[in-house]
């Protein structure tokens, strides 16, 4: 008597109905295999960033029940990685594959339930901030353009000027990221008087690697803010009239309480005492009175 025979007859004489072949075959695999898949799980866990010449370690725990490691295998960009991988640590040697600098990588491994390898250096797939200026200059109109080599990944670059007695930024633009000339542009808002400009990109190390600043003598009229005594608003003026210009209004104790881009402040809301106020190119110091 065959198994199909011996299993099929009692579900037959129960459900009276005639079970065929192919539905014999699933009810098998349901009852033997599909018990079998649920012990072998496994996970997956993956990294991704750009080659930038160095390589990857792991580290490769025991399984829970201490027989075997926990890695099944590894991937590159969906190679297999043709090297040992039964120890507690071990490398990615991107020498195996097929890269140049700056290329696209993801990782991925492929591991048991019940434990986790770690990226022990996921920061080598980062990019690293090694830019070289060829040309950074402004114009009148208040654009910004500078041209660069030897970008060592896509980073952004912030724009900074130096106001208020402290570089501030005022924009930000992605970087593209290839060793040979990349050309940017960013309109940013001058002041009256000298503007001094930089730009900077900070990597995953946190450090800024920072242009030589150039300058620009805007023919921008000079502001001035009334009245120094205040109830309601504060007016900035240029040339006699009332012109917008970015602010920023502090407290005596440096608490940031307004920010804009307009003629005028209103200090209405703001409680009596002594405040600081950031514009054009000058900070002066106000009192509220009612």
């Amino acid at each position: 008597m065959s198994i199909l025979y011996y299993l099929g007859n009692p579900i037959e004489s129960v459900l009276h109905f005639t079970v065929n072949h192919e539905t014999m075959k699933t009810v098998l695999f349901a009852l033997f295999f599909v018990p079998f898949f649920g012990f072998c799980q496994y996970k997956l866990l993956s990294t991704e960033g750009q080659y930038q010449g160095s390589n990857l370690y792991i580290n490769n725990p025991k399984q829970m029940d201490g027989f075997g490691y926990c890695i099944i295998k590894v991937t590159v960009n969906g190679d297999v990685l043709p090297a040992s991988i039964q120890s507690t640590n071990f490398v990615v040697d991107f020498g195996l594959f097929d890269l140049s600098l700056g290329d696209d990588i993801f990782v991925v491994i492929e591991h048991f339930d019940g434990c986790t390898p770690r990226f022990l250096n996921p920061e080598v797939l980062l990019p690293k901030s090694t830019f070289e200026v060829v040309d950074l200059s402004i114009n009148k109109d208040g654009i910004l353009k500078w041209t660069t080599k030897n970008e060592g990944g896509i980073l952004d670059y912030s724009i900074e000027k130096f106001k208020w007695n402290s570089w501030v930024g005022v924009g930000q633009v992605r970087g593209k990221g290839r060793k040979d000339l990349n050309s940017y542009s960013y309109k940013i808002s001058l002041h009256s008087g000298e503007n001094m400009i930089r730009i900077i990109q900070v990597d995953n190390s946190g450090e800024k690697r920072v242009s030589k600043p150039i300058t620009y003598q805007s023919d921008i009229t000079e502001f001035s803010m009334s009245p120094s005594s205040v109830k309601d608003y504060i007016y900035f003026y240029s040339d006699s009239k009332h012109k917008r210009t970015r602010f920023e209004v502090f407290d005596a104790f440096g608490n940031l309480l307004k920010v804009g881009f307009s003629d005028r402040v209103d200090c209405r809301n703001i409680v009596n005492g002594i405040y600081y106020v950031n514009y054009d190119n000058r900070t002066e110091k106000f009192i509220k009175v009612n």
